[in-house]
């Protein structure tokens, strides 16, 4: 692969999640803190991404297979994606920010597919060498989190309203303009068909994509039972909540590793099959040694294994769409995956972990340990089903 592609794509990817990684780990102490938003109006305003990703990627997958090509797309979103995110950062009212935030997520969701779509369609050898180009993405959403923390701790530039959002807008803006110098990614010359999201659907025919996306849909919903609780859990065990954020980039530095070091030789050598398998192993380890809650570096040491189940199974779930879709709807079988992860699984398992915290929680104090087995019994369950089921 030639080193100026490779730029171009790692760049495409750390803009990506940067925007994303600006916001998303922050906002809700902005919500709840300085709009004194409750608990219900902030988990809305959170849902707006999940929502967003059932309603949007096949729209934009539609668009990439037939009609535009994918890196005009992609910036024309992204444009007006920092117009709305400059808005959403002024707004101080629920119902504006969840309307304005909401319209944002609608332009930002299919964005998501279409930038895997992009680098999976230029490069020669997705097994080996996409995993060197996403994990440009964390890298990203890491550097988003280091500049916020930089800007709050200078105090040289005072803005209006939630600074988070506005460092979003502004990343947005970069890759508006940098989406111009990507490969260009045109849609198929003789399809199939007119519409790319209905051929998609296809794909369910086929017994193992069937599985695998039904699992998918589990594993995600019992993965919000990590991104929920994990901050309140880890102060409850004693790291003090001004360093909780610092403790839980383990699990993106695990990420890193695992996609730059381990994968291109790993995937080679065990196939699909047994590369998802270890990936859903990953986070019923974690939640066991989350139940223990103790000795605490050993559950801070386990936060590494998010990063290793995150890249074996949904990053490497990725490729697999990638893999076995027909090249017309290659974009609209990323836009499938999203829809059924990021859009329905998410939005699902959030209520769900909100259900479980609830149920066992009493006098202000949470009990973990049958908190953090629920979600290892279903995600254990899901990779025996997916070792005796899916056949690669």
């Amino acid at each position: 692969m030639p080193i100026e592609l490779y730029v171009r794509l790692s760049l495409m990817m750390f803009l990506q999640f940067a925007i994303w990684g600006a916001w998303s780990p922050v906002l809700a102490s902005y919500l709840f803190g300085s709009l004194k938003f409750t608990g219900k109006q902030t988990a809305w305003i959170y849902a707006t991404l999940w929502l967003a990703c059932i309603v949007s990627p096949f729209i934009g997958g539609q668009i990439a297979d037939r009609w535009f090509p994918s890196q005009y797309f992609l910036a024309i979103a992204h444009l007006l994606g920092a117009v709305l995110l400059f808005i959403a950062a002024r707004k101080t009212k629920f119902l504006s920010l969840f309307i304005v935030l909401g319209l944002y997520c609608l332009l930002y969701a299919p964005t998501i597919a279409l930038a895997n779509s992009i680098m999976f369609s230029n490069i020669p050898d997705t097994e080996s060498q996409s995993g060197t180009i996403r994990v440009w993405g964390t890298i990203g959403w890491i550097a988003a989190g280091l500049l916020l923390a930089l800007w709050r701790n200078t105090g040289k530039l005072k803005i209006k309203g939630s600074d988070a959002l506005s460092l979003a807008a502004f990343f947005s803006l970069i890759m508006s303009v940098f989406c111009f110098l990507l490969p260009n990614t045109p849609p198929p010359a003789t399809p199939s068909s007119p519409w790319a999201f209905i051929d998609a659907f296809k794909l369910l025919n086929d017994y193992n994509f069937l599985t695998f996306l039904i699992i998918s849909f589990v594993v995600t919903t019992a993965l919000q039972f990590y991104y929920v609780p994990t901050a309140l859990f880890l102060e409850d065990l004693g790291i003090k909540s001004k360093n909780v954020s610092a403790v839980m980039t383990i699990a993106q530095s695990a990420e890193i590793i695992t996609m730059a070091l381990a994968l291109a030789y790993l995937l080679p050598k065990i196939g699909y099959r047994w590369t998802l398998v270890i990936g859903v192993l990953a986070w019923p380890l974690r939640y066991i040694i989350f139940s223990l809650m103790r000795p605490l570096w050993l559950v801070v040491s386990s936060l590494s294994l998010h990063g290793l189940g995150y890249t074996l199974f949904f990053f490497v779930g990725q490729m697999y769409v990638d893999k076995v879709a027909p090249d017309d709807i290659k974009a609209s079988a990323q836009a499938l995956i999203v829809i059924t992860t990021l859009g329905f699984g998410n939005f699902l398992g959030t209520q769900i972990t909100g259900a479980v915290m609830d149920h066992f929680r009493a006098n202000e104090k949470f009990r973990w340990r049958p908190i953090f087995l629920f979600p290892c019994a279903i995600t254990i369950a899901c990779a025996i089903a997916f070792l005796v089921l899916f056949k690669g």
